[in-house]
C-alpha cells in the first residue's frame, strides 16, 4: 500500500477506545494503529451499504419473478386446457 498524504487534523477520541488502542498496541504508532482501525471500519460500513443494497435488489427482483411465474403458469393452464377440448 502506497503511502497517503498525511494530514494533522484534531479529534476527540472517547477513553475506551484509547484503553482499547493501549491494551492492543505493537510496534506500529498510535497514529498507525488508528488508521489501521478506521480503514477497516470504512470497509466494514461499505459492506454493509452493498449487502443492504443487494438485499433490496433481489427483494424486488424476487416479487417480480413470482408475479411473473404465475402469470406462466396460468397462461399455460389455459393452453393445456384448450388443447385438451
Amino acid at each position: 500500500m502506497s503511502k497517503a498524504t498525511r494530514l494533522s487534523k484534531s479529534f476527540t477520541v472517547d477513553h475506551s477506545i484509547l484503553d482499547y488502542l493501549q491494551r492492543t498496541r505493537s510496534r506500529r504508532s498510535r497514529s498507525e494503529r488508528v488508521n489501521e482501525l478506521l480503514r477497516r471500519a470504512i470497509l466494514e460500513e461499505q459492506y454493509e451499504v452493498l449487502e443492504r443494497e443487494a438485499a433490496e435488489f433481489f427483494a424486488v427482483t424476487g416479487k417480480t419473478e413470482r408475479a411473473e411465474s404465475r402469470a406462466f403458469a396460468a397462461a399455460s393452464r389455459r393452453t393445456f386446457t384448450r388443447a385438451g377440448n
